[in-house]
């Protein structure tokens, strides 16, 4: 399976989006600039700009650009609007919502953590971070994977809290969480104008 390898942090920066919307808190030095006509930018075309947009989306939600085409083509043929149907439906892939849910830190170690078939979807296993949850779903961890550090780590004094979205309910004590309904536009605080990737892949 592909995996993307690059750094978090230098690719956040070159997309134009904050390390926080990856999990990560970004350790920078202040007041050095190396090259101060380097921070001039030039003015992004079209094309860039639209390229730009597709690119933060697959990078934020560890994405590949077959699989991305895939939910592009899908969401084209959906009633709404092209560009919300197709964030929406990123937004319920179950590493996503592990993510948000905060039982895992990062939406990279959601991936392996469903990968290694530690949560159930509604008591059944599931190993498949693409897996698209629905209304009514329950996700939980799994009973033989609640003593490992990465699970106790979220009941313990220092556990960190999460807020899930209104989309989500979740219930720490069980490590559980359900999916009330699908998810809005306005529940996706990603800063990306989705309407630019329906126009690059309309052309």
């Amino acid at each position: 399976m592909a995996k993307n390898m690059q750094p978090i942090v230098k690719r956040c920066k070159a997309l134009g989006i904050s390390p926080a919307y990856m999990g990560y808190t970004a350790k920078t030095k202040s007041n050095t600039i190396r090259d101060p006509k380097g921070q001039m930018r030039r003015k992004q075309g079209e094309y860039a700009m639209q390229l730009n947009e597709k690119q933060k989306v697959k990078f934020v939600y560890g994405i590949l650009e077959k699989q991305f085409r895939t939910y592009y083509e899908n969401a084209a043929k959906a009633p709404g609007q092209t560009g919300e149907v197709l964030l929406t439906t990123i937004e319920r892939r179950l590493d996503n919502v592990i993510y948000r849910l905060g039982f895992a830190m990062t939406r990279r170690e959601a991936r392996q953590a469903v990968n290694h078939g530690h949560f159930t979807v509604n008591g059944k296993r599931v190993d498949i971070p693409s897996y698209l949850v629905k209304p009514g779903d329950v996700i939980e961890v799994r009973e033989k994977s609640r003593q490992s550090a990465m699970f106790k780590r979220l009941t313990g004094e220092d556990a960190v809290i999460v807020t899930p979205p209104k989309w989500l309910e979740k219930d720490l004590t069980k490590l559980q969480g359900r999916v009330l309904t699908m998810p809005a536009r306005e529940d996706i605080d990603l800063p990306v104008e989705e309407q630019l990737i329906v126009e690059l892949y309309s052309k």
